[in-house]
């Protein structure tokens, strides 16, 4: 079978297609024909080596991916052969919260992920895909939907219908929270420096946009549109270029959601600004096999469809890094992996 490799600071150009050896299946494993793969800013810092944590040898990337179940090893009852499945982002992070021994792996990081016609992975780290999502809408959940699930519905402090949310940006995380935010009776405020991605967030029900570009202390901008009050729940993507104001633009006992770092991470916080107003930083390290069964039930009762901005053939992987990477994106990205094309510079392992 065909699988794409990449060694963690190869960049782009280092995304290598192979063809990849199969294995007998182990104790409690499934194997899996991948259907679709979707990109998240996560797959971008592995190639360029600034993620979390690296390896020596090339890996399978990407961690989001769904397909269908094609055999069984001994001892599986958890899936059967032509169930439709998506990878949980953690294989061991099952239910509950984090832990070391539950994060110390992820896909598509530091262990083979789902760039590839067929993977192999343990029972338990698989989540059954709802009926009403195809595999390209279910290809977007193990991260970004999980992720903003994580932060508005389990990490935050009991948010309410008619709280409101605060989203940097028009990334797959920031749409998804807004489309979850939306399903759940929440009120949603988008920001970003297109006027053109502002519009198509406020036609997904935006009740709000600001352009940063245009309004640069948005953060009082919030403010005023929430009547003083500022948002429950602030979906932070943007590092230490924005943390600030997003602390300013939230609600007396609301939640920073810290997701990303875009700007890079660092710059300093005032303790005093969390302690006079009971605003609580919560790091989101996507989330658990819980979850993400959780939001994709929730998407799927509530008709929520993924915004996908474009689908690439599996040939393409570079081609989907580079429109990752350039910005242009409003929503996910996403590789057919049945798609097949051909593959460049083809590779025997």
């Amino acid at each position: 079978m065909l699988a794409y490799q990449i060694l963690p600071g190869a960049n782009i150009d280092g995304l290598q297609c192979i063809d990849y050896p199969g294995r007998d299946l182990g104790l409690g494993e499934v194997r899996i024909r991948v259907h679709a793969v979707s990109l998240n800013y996560r797959d971008l810092m592995v190639a360029s080596g600034n993620y979390l944590v690296t390896v020596d040898d090339p890996i399978i990337p990407c961690s989001d991916g769904a397909g269908e179940v094609l055999a069984v090893g001994p001892g599986v009852t958890r899936v059967q052969v032509g169930d439709r499945v998506a990878g949980s982002f953690f294989p061991h992070w099952l239910e509950g919260g984090p832990t070391p021994d539950k994060v110390r792996h992820g896909l598509g990081g530091d262990i083979d992920g789902m760039l590839a016609e067929e993977v192999i992975l343990h029972q338990d780290a698989l989540a059954i895909v709802p009926a009403g999502l195809s595999f390209i809408e279910a290809s977007t959940m193990p991260c970004a939907a999980v992720t903003a699930w994580n932060a508005i519905f389990v990490s935050s402090n009991h948010v309410k219908p008619g709280d409101t949310v605060l989203l940097l940006g028009t990334g797959g995380v920031s749409i998804l929270g807004l489309q979850l935010a939306r399903a759940a009776g929440l009120r949603t405020i988008v920001t970003s420096s297109s006027d053109e991605k502002l519009a198509r967030a406020r036609a997904l029900g935006a009740h709000h946009t600001i352009n940063y570009q245009t309004i640069p202390e948005w953060h009082d901008e919030v403010l005023h549109l929430t009547h003083g009050a500022g948002a429950q729940v602030v979906l932070e993507v943007g590092g230490k270029g924005t943390v600030n104001r997003s602390l300013s633009s939230t609600a007396m006992g609301g939640t920073v959601a810290i997701i990303g770092g875009v700007s890079g991470f660092g710059g300093e916080v005032n303790p005093a600004s969390l302690l006079a107003s009971a605003k609580r930083l919560v790091g989101i390290y996507v989330g658990s096999r819980t979850m993400l069964e959780d939001v994709m039930r929730f998407v799927d009762v509530g008709g929520v469809k993924p915004v996908i901005d474009r689908v690439f053939p599996f040939g393409q992987a570079r081609e989907a890094y580079r429109h990752m990477a350039s910005g242009a994106h409003f929503g996910k990205v996403v590789i057919d992996v049945t798609d097949r094309g051909k593959c460049p510079e083809l590779k025997i392992r």
